[in-house]
């Protein structure tokens, strides 16, 4: 196996074609749909698929009834399907068909020199620009049957899967454009059956605002499906006796449009695209009403034909990988669309915090501010649920807790911010309580010598967080938890009496990538005054660290555990999607292997923007795999109450994230050794 072959990582590359038809002439539509099926070929392309009629033309009235062009709609069939026969793509052309005396619409699915069966369009429409009833017979009720092309009898029906053997999970249906614009369209059904790729043959018109309309629908039979959805819709070429055309082709996986291409196109162009397959099926897995909802249809979703052929995909060849992958999956990279997740998240945290606080009593809010990302988002979420819910932000008892390593620059942050929020202020200083206890236990420290192990760091973090939750008995307080998401996957907290424990933690839910843009957005929306703005840009300029180790130059977490970037990315895709370490490598070594390609998230500091090579991606993952999977568990399972906040997911053991804590790595380390990635 070839780590670099798509198809060995469970993607399967599609294109949606659109050309130049010439109306009435199928010998010419056929050398189009050959000139675009090598080029397909040449580009590894699983599936391709055509406009609706691209053989005949689709707006030629009743010249769909001429013999004449039927006869060379048939022989233009027979000469695609042989040209076919040395390239890779399934093909799935557009045909009128002669049936049972009646004309039928069709997708012919072609592969390798044989076509492996024949959909009929099911809903032909007869209303405003439409009149196709007046020639073409409705496909609905055609279920089972066949038909007869080139002397061979084909399976023939809106029932038709087409199932590859050698590429898990790649399942085909096609329906023909009206038939996606109906209450219940026929891929609907056809994905209860096990359909994963749905694909359109369209003609479609254009109009102002259709473009629109199609993808809308298009992107909401995907996500409701968990689909992909393939869309090509005829071009030039078509008559414009009253009508016009675009040639909009379109790719939708779970509702993300992964590719398209330029409208009123002059000649043959083509959307390509490698829809993730196991995404997919994870979908489905996880999502049980999706079977729920199977079983109710099972009348009609029971009987559908499966088409068994062999894709025999290049197993080795690197083609690439022709789809978007963000470097921050919980950071999306479009302006418009993080701004809008950020205003979410603030939101959806002070809204959790605000009802917590209301539901027990509104105590006050005991909180340990360090002047890092994680206290500071913590409190000014704090902040504004006192505003929201008519309080004074001086029920907000904020202490800073100087230890053995902590920085002025830090300190200082912390004291300008809780002075700039007009939260209560304070300083505690644990030092003198952390010498007495290392002296009682007998730690070398206490005798000078310099042991900086972890129960020293763990002296200082549990001391913190015990005096936190005294403060708060004495008054009359909660302790509001700042730990992140990413801290909880790696168990980088200290349990029990440590910053693993609170009474809430507004941040459980908030992974580490994510904080410092929430941050960014509260300052850039004006969330508070100007000079708190000030004091939270400063804040962002400061590197990760616990400040416990008192010698170091700067104590750096990703240092020690690894980029809190890789390990987001891994986060993401095991607890979304439930991907093998193997595919999550792939994947992290296109979205991070050169940081000129793609984009960054606005805002992102120009002076962090780095890369990795698939040996760091590795050791990282290999990291994330043995603290995530091999030891965490435990700390998770006792976290407190917090909101989930990203579709991403939480790991809560009351929500997303319900595992033993006595489970083990093996199965994910084991896979990880199926590629040489070194």
């Amino acid at each position: 196996m070839s780590f670099w072959s798509i198809y060995q990582h469970g993607f399967a590359r599609v294109a949606a074609c659109t050309g130049h038809t010439v109306i009435a002439d199928p010998p010419a539509n056929a050398a189009s749909v050959l000139r675009h099926a090598r080029r397909c070929d040449e580009e590894g392309v699983a599936v391709a698929v055509f406009p609706e009629l691209c053989l005949s033309g689709y707006a030629i009235e009743d010249l769909l009834l001429q013999d004449a062009l039927l006869d060379d709609v048939e022989k233009a069939l027979a000469t695609v399907v042989a040209g076919s026969a040395e390239l890779l793509p399934v093909l799935v052309v557009g045909a009128p068909l002669r049936h049972r005396g009646r004309i039928y619409n069709c997708a012919v699915v072609v592969h390798r020199g044989r076509i492996l069966g024949v959909v009929p369009k099911s809903y032909p429409p007869n209303y405003r620009e439409f009149y196709e009833r007046r020639q073409i017979a409705g496909g609905d009720d055609e279920r089972g049957g066949t038909i007869r092309l080139g002397g061979t009898d084909l399976p023939f029906g809106v029932d038709l899967l087409f199932a590859a053997d050698d590429v898990p999970g790649l399942v085909l249906h096609a329906e023909i454009c009206e038939d996606m614009w109906v209450p219940v369209p026929p891929s609907t059904e056809a994905a209860l059956a096990g359909a994963t790729v749905l694909l359109n043959l369209s003609g479609s018109p254009i109009t102002v605002g259709r473009a629109e309309d199609r993808k809308l629908l298009c992107r909401s039979a995907s996500a409701r499906c968990l689909a992909a959805y393939v869309y090509a819709a005829a071009g030039l070429g078509e008559s414009s006796t009253d009508l016009s055309w675009d040639g909009q082709t379109l790719i939708y996986e779970n509702g993300v449009l992964l590719a398209e291409t330029e409208r009123f196109p002059a000649g043959e162009q083509y959307a390509v695209a490698d829809v993730d397959l196991d995404l997919l099926r994870q979908e489905r897995q996880r999502m049980g009403t999706f079977d729920d909802n199977r079983r109710t249809h099972a009348a009609r979703t029971g009987d559908f034909r499966t088409v068994a052929f062999a894709l025999a995909p290049p197993a080795t060849a690197d083609l690439g990988l022709r789809r978007r992958v963000e470097r921050f999956p919980f950071v999306p990279a479009d302006a418009e669309r993080l701004a809008l997740d950020c205003y979410e998240a603030y939101n959806i945290q002070v809204a959790a915090l605000q009802q917590r606080l209301a539901s027990i009593g509104g105590p006050k809010v005991v909180i340990g501010v360090s002047g890092g990302l994680d206290s500071t988002h913590a409190l000014i979420v704090a902040a504004r649920a006192m505003d929201r819910a008519g309080r004074p932000r001086t029920d907000i008892l904020a202490f800073t807790l100087p230890g053995f390593a902590t920085s002025d620059h830090t300190k200082d942050n912390a004291h300008k911010l809780m002075r700039a929020l007009g939260v209560t202020a304070a300083e505690l200083d644990i030092t003198p309580t952390a010498r007495l206890m290392l002296k009682e236990m007998g730690h070398p420290f206490a005798a000078g010598e310099p042991v900086y192990d972890v129960t020293f760091e763990n002296v200082q973090a549990g001391l913190r967080t015990d005096y936190l939750f005294r403060l708060a008995n004495q008054r009359d307080g909660i302790v509001l938890g700042t730990g992140d998401l990413s801290e909880l996957a790696l168990g980088w907290c200290t349990y029990g009496v440590g910053d693993q424990m609170s009474h809430y933690n507004v941040n459980s839910g908030v992974p580490k990538t994510l904080i410092q843009h929430l941050i960014r957005w509260v300052i850039s929306s004006g969330q508070f005054d100007d000079e708190t703005g000030k004091i939270l840009a400063a804040i962002l300029d400061t590197e990760i660290s616990p400040e416990l180790v008192p010698g170091e130059e700067l104590q750096s977490t990703e240092s020690k555990i690894g980029p809190y970037a890789l390990h987001d990315f891994t986060l993401y895709h095991v607890l979304r999607y439930g991907f093998r370490p193997s595919k999550i490598a792939f994947l992290a070594w296109h979205a991070w292997h050169d940081r000129e390609s793609g984009a960054w998230p606005p805002g992102f500091p120009e002076a962090e923007r780095g890369s990795y090579d698939l040996p760091e991606i590795r050791r990282w993952l290999e990291v994330f795999i043995r603290r995530f999977f091999g030891f965490s568990q435990f700390k998770r399972s006792a976290m407190p109450n917090g909101p989930k906040v990203s579709a991403g997911g939480a790991l809560s053991p009351r929500g997303d994230w319900r595992a033993p804590s006595d489970g083990n790595a093996l199965a994910w380390l084991r896979d990880l050794e199926r590629f040489d990635l070194t």
